[in-house]
């Protein structure tokens, strides 16, 4: 059992605890996921973050009135305001794709950078916010950024003939 749990390590198994030797019938297989497909479901996450919060914000008091005048809180929706919104959002709609896209030392870095700056914006943009509901959901932000910048901080590395050979 101990050969096993060495030869395992090393090749993304999980070693045997005492609470997986229990039992005799079928357990759940783990499979390992990928840098890459976590980071991508991350953005992916922030972004559906950013959806429902801009969605539900629509509900409060004056908000459809104020969008009908040309509003939006204390900005008037001007082409600039809406094509650096646009351009806010573009990137971590780009890095759902890019995470399963560019090469893994390129990916890292863009994940861990623009992970940070959208930690900032997020809290930025919660500066003097009041609503529970844009709180939460910015909360919520900063966890799974947090979590984008951790998984490419701690992207796993393996010796350089075998990344070679992929």
């Amino acid at each position: 059992m101990e050969q096993d749990q060495i030869m395992g390590a090393g090749m993304g198994l999980k070693k045997k605890s005492e609470h997986q030797d229990r039992g005799t019938g079928p357990v759940f297989e783990e499979s390992r996921i990928s840098t890459q497909v976590k980071l991508a479901g991350l953005w992916a996450a922030v972004m559906f973050m950013y959806i429902y919060v801009d969605i539900i914000g629509f509900y409060g008091p004056g908000v459809i009135e104020g969008i009908l005048v040309g509003k939006v809180g204390v900005f008037e929706f001007t082409q600039t305001f809406m094509l650096l919104s646009v351009m806010l959002m573009t990137i971590p709609a780009l890095m759902v794709y890019l995470s399963l896209a560019l090469p893994a030392k390129a990916n890292r870095y863009a994940n861990i950078g623009l992970g940070a700056i959208y930690i900032f914006i997020a809290f930025g943009t919660a500066v003097g916010e009041i609503q529970a509901h844009y709180i939460f959901g910015s909360a919520v932000e900063v966890v799974l950024l947090s979590q984008i910048v951790w998984f490419a901080w701690k992207w796993p590395r393996v010796p350089r003939h075998i990344a070679a050979m992929s």
